[in-house]
């Protein structure tokens, strides 16, 4: 039950972030403070409750990839400052949970030996 109830926060946490992380972008694309803070936080959760040890490798480079090229959409005419603000914001919430997942990674594999 407790597992259960993890993951269910878990996508909870996920499903906010994303959706926060898009409003905000598409309405705020200079950013914001306080939605940056809510986006770490719910970062910290999903790294914390959502990444099994089967998916760190995939979520880790599906991080690295989506923090790189974050800067890249701006150049597109009209759309492009929200998108980039959009992804930014998504990097937010992802970093956090990726600083979490790595050091979940490290701290097994050194368990482990």
């Amino acid at each position: 039950m407790a597992k259960k109830k993890k993951g269910v926060i878990g996508k909870w946490a996920f499903s906010i972030a994303l959706l926060v992380a898009i409003i905000a972008g598409l309405a705020e694309p200079a950013g914001n403070t306080t939605i940056s803070w809510v986006l770490v936080v719910l970062g910290l959760i999903i790294g914390l409750l959502n990444i099994t040890a089967k998916e760190v490798s995939t979520f880790l480079i599906a991080a690295i990839a989506l923090v790189l090229t974050t800067t890249s959409l701006s150049i597109i005419p009209a759309l492009g400052m929200y998108l980039q603000a959009v992804l930014v914001n998504v990097a937010v919430f992802v970093a956090p949970a990726a600083v979490v997942v790595a050091l979940k990674a490290i701290y097994a594999t050194a368990a482990a030996r």
